[in-house]
């Protein structure tokens, strides 16, 4: 039995249709055993899949169709995510997690690869904790500083939906960065990476914490990164004038921003973030609250997905 979570208003609002119109009706060719379970607002997919690993004995088998903030969400609704087996149906707007596992952007093309590819592996899944001890669990990647303050005014913008339909996500993306660089404030930060000596950053933008190589609809911010090492990889950005940023921003779509002094590449099981004052936090642009101290760890192979 395949459980598929549907997030409706994925694609700007084009997720209810390419379950009615494309995949229900494939799976009913296929005399597929599904049960579509739809989330209506934030949250609900928490809740939909806490209730069925309560529910389900043993393994359970999920299809996600929406994006990296839908299978964000299902993650933190899994009491066990090992139990989980992941199919993944991407109709979000950055797809980040999709474009690493090389997965089709079509919907009855990914929902194939679900049914007949047979692969099923394993893959890392980050875990944010806070000062407070609330957790959280990332696929794709969490950060905290400028990326974050871009998933968290991206996620309210009024012309994101607009740009989505127009195939063109990537430039709101682009355009609330260059929005939210100009207005970023100095901030101090200091890493500590598991094993070894504090490294502070003077100037610190920000720092994104990687399972996956892309995050932010495309910016390959850990070109090195592989999902299955038991490792993160550390994109840490800082003491680089705001020129030298508008420089380095486009090459990170390419991976190529290492080559700017102040950019800086680390690798590490664990990691723990200390800033000056509270910024933003994202877990696969998902952004729920501001701190000034986070701890960051991986757990290697802690989900299966198939593809």
């Amino acid at each position: 039995m395949y459980h598929v979570i549907v997030n409706p208003a994925s694609r700007s609002g084009r997720g209810q249709k390419i379950w009615k119109e494309q995949v229900e009706p494939s799976l009913q060719r296929e005399n597929v055993a599904y049960c579509p379970h739809f989330s209506e607002k934030a949250g609900d997919t928490v809740s939909i899949v806490a209730d069925l690993f309560r529910r389900e004995p043993g393994d359970v088998f999920l299809i996600i169709l929406g994006g990296d903030g839908t299978v964000n969400e299902a993650l933190q609704g899994m009491d066990d995510p090992r139990r989980a087996v992941l199919g993944y149906i991407p109709t979000g707007s950055s797809n980040d997690l999709a474009r690493d596992l090389k997965l089709p952007r079509k919907p009855l093309e990914a929902l194939d690869v679900i049914l007949h590819s047979g692969r099923v592996r394993s893959m890392d899944l980050g875990v944010l904790s806070y000062a407070d001890g609330e957790t959280r669990r990332f696929a794709v990647s969490c950060g905290i500083g400028f990326d974050a303050a871009v998933c968290q005014e991206a996620m309210h913008s009024k012309i994101k939906d607009t740009m989505n339909r127009l195939g063109l996500g990537k430039l709101t993306y682009l355009g609330v960065a260059l929005r939210q660089l100009f207005a970023s404030k100095a901030v101090s930060g200091k890493l500590t990476l598991e094993g070894g000596a504090p490294v502070d950053i003077g100037n610190m933008l920000f720092t994104a914490c990687m399972v996956h190589r892309f995050e932010g609809g495309g910016f390959m911010f850990a070109p090195d990164a592989v999902d299955d090492d038991g490792v993160l990889n550390l994109c840490a950005v800082g003491d680089l004038s705001k020129l030298f940023i508008l420089l380095a921003l486009p090459t990170a779509f390419y991976g190529k921003h290492y080559r700017f002094r102040g950019i800086t590449a680390y690798r590490a099981g664990k990691v723990t973030i200390e800033t000056s004052q509270p910024l933003w936090v994202h877990t696969d642009g998902e952004v729920t609250r501001r701190s000034d101290w986070i701890c960051v760890g991986c757990e290697e192979g802690g989900l299966r997905v198939v593809g």
